[in-house]
């Protein structure tokens, strides 16, 4: 125990002498891959270069840990995951089930829940600007052909009319 202490007040006392000499610039470590008999960069003084190498087949294919499938659950949060769970077994009001009261009253929820994913989240959407667009779109068509019988029906007046 005794030197324990005596090891540990050494360390101490010699950490702020060896804190205010210069330090020397450290190298810098670059990492790179090269394939098949491509020769490694040679190091500088302040750069190390470190090479992998790869058989020549692999070197214009997508790199190994990218290579899966991103839909695969494997890869999907547990968050994500946890969030589907969430209405896995679930009854009762606010459920879309058919079982107990009110099951159906969580269907529109549901419904939702679906287009949001789908659209992925998005909040510009604006729906009622939307539903709103539609209809003056819709009820200008509607005006225009009103006008269009209108003038026909005055030009068959007008036709009818003894001279």
């Amino acid at each position: 125990m005794k030197a324990f202490f005596l090891a540990a007040g050494a360390l101490l006392a010699a950490a702020p002498a060896g804190a205010q000499a210069p330090a020397a610039a450290e190298p810098k470590i670059s990492t790179m891959i090269v394939y098949g008999d491509d020769p490694c960069p040679p190091s500088t003084d302040d750069t190390i270069i470190v090479c992998g190498r790869q058989p020549e087949k692999e070197r214009y294919r997508i790199p190994a840990p990218l290579r899966g499938n991103p839909n695969d659950p494997a890869s999907q949060a547990w968050a994500t995951r946890s969030q589907a769970l969430e209405y896995a077994g679930r009854g009762g009001i606010g459920s879309c089930s058919t079982t107990g009261p009110g099951g159906a009253s969580g269907c529109f929820n549901q419904i939702v829940r679906q287009a949001r994913a789908e659209r992925g989240g998005d909040p510009s959407v604006n729906w009622n600007a939307l539903v709103e667009e539609a209809r003056r779109e819709r009820l200008g068509k509607i005006d225009a052909q009103a006008e269009a019988e209108e003038a026909d029906a005055k030009a068959d007046e007008a036709a009818a009319k003894p001279k």
